[in-house]
């Protein structure tokens, strides 16, 4: 299944930082849903990264949830990106970092 329509993910990495936005149309259903895969990623792999949600404060059409590791635990940030992405039906990033066949 393709959501890529639906929630954009992006994936954002440097030497000390990685994030990752998935932006989405003004939905309660698809924040949820997010939020869900995120809580669950992080319960299945321990990590604790930040995280950010534009969706709860603003009522602009695009919103978005933003996932950030800093540098002590970046290196594992792949993974947990490539988890929530499963989670969530979505099999590319728009910059194409993470692209699951």
């Amino acid at each position: 299944m393709n959501r890529c329509d639906e929630i954009i993910a992006n994936v954002k990495m440097e030497e000390c930082y990685a994030g990752m936005s998935l932006v989405y149309t003004n939905n309660p259903g698809v924040r949820e849903e997010i939020e869900t895969a995120v809580k669950k990623v992080k319960k299945k792999t321990g990590l604790k990264p930040e995280c950010f949600d534009n969706s709860k404060e603003h009522k602009e059409e695009k919103q978005s949830i933003y996932i950030e590791f800093s540098d002590e635990v970046q290196r594992d940030s792949g993974a947990f990106f490539e988890l929530v992405l499963k989670e969530l039906h979505i099999d590319k990033c728009a910059n194409d970092v993470i692209n699951h066949k």
